[in-house]
């Protein structure tokens, strides 16, 4: 029988954190929609790993990752609301464009966010987890611990809500 690599061995946890800090930072991300909270999120999560850290599985390390974070972020989210905000630094459009144009996409882009970032909470982490992360559903349905079912349907209502954004666009410009 092979002998289990130990958490509490430095390489093993440096080779934990390099495989999963910025998955754990992107899917805090998108349940905080603060960058700053999730990387702090994800530091504390680390901080109690190694504290337990002869008390955890190698295996099941990432669970327990996932799991410290989530309870901390339950415990942020009773403290305040959140409200998702996006990182600046969308790519400029060629001067060609009427400022009039500019003012009109400046606009549907701050009203898209607005709409993600109303979405319930599980709408919009399934959905950003597909379009930012580039997961399957199956991969989502993994990580939330729900069905492909349930990713499906949380994926499918937050389409309809920004489709109708987009449909209400239509229509005023």
């Amino acid at each position: 029988m092979s002998k289990q690599p130990s958490v509490c061995d430095e390489q093993v946890y440096n080779q934990i954190y390099k495989a999963h800090a910025e998955s754990l930072r992107n899917y805090l991300y998108y349940k905080f929609g603060d960058m700053k909270q999730a990387e702090d999120v994800v530091h504390d999560s680390f901080i109690k790993l190694w504290s337990k850290c002869s008390s955890i599985i190698y295996e099941t390390a990432a669970n327990f990752l996932y799991k410290i974070s989530s309870n901390l972020m339950i415990d942020t989210l009773r403290s305040k609301k959140v409200a998702l905000k996006f990182e600046k630094g969308l790519t400029i459009t060629p001067d060609k464009e009427d400022p009039y144009f500019h003012l009109r996409s400046k606009e549907f882009r701050l009203q898209i966010e607005k709409t993600i970032s109303e979405l319930p909470e599980k709408q919009r982490e399934a959905f950003l987890l597909n379009r930012i992360d580039k997961l399957t559903y199956k991969e989502i349905a993994v990580r939330l611990g729900v069905s492909t079912t349930a990713v499906e349907k949380r994926i499918a209502k937050a389409l309809l809500k920004l489709k109708s954004i987009t449909e209400l666009k239509k229509y005023t410009i």
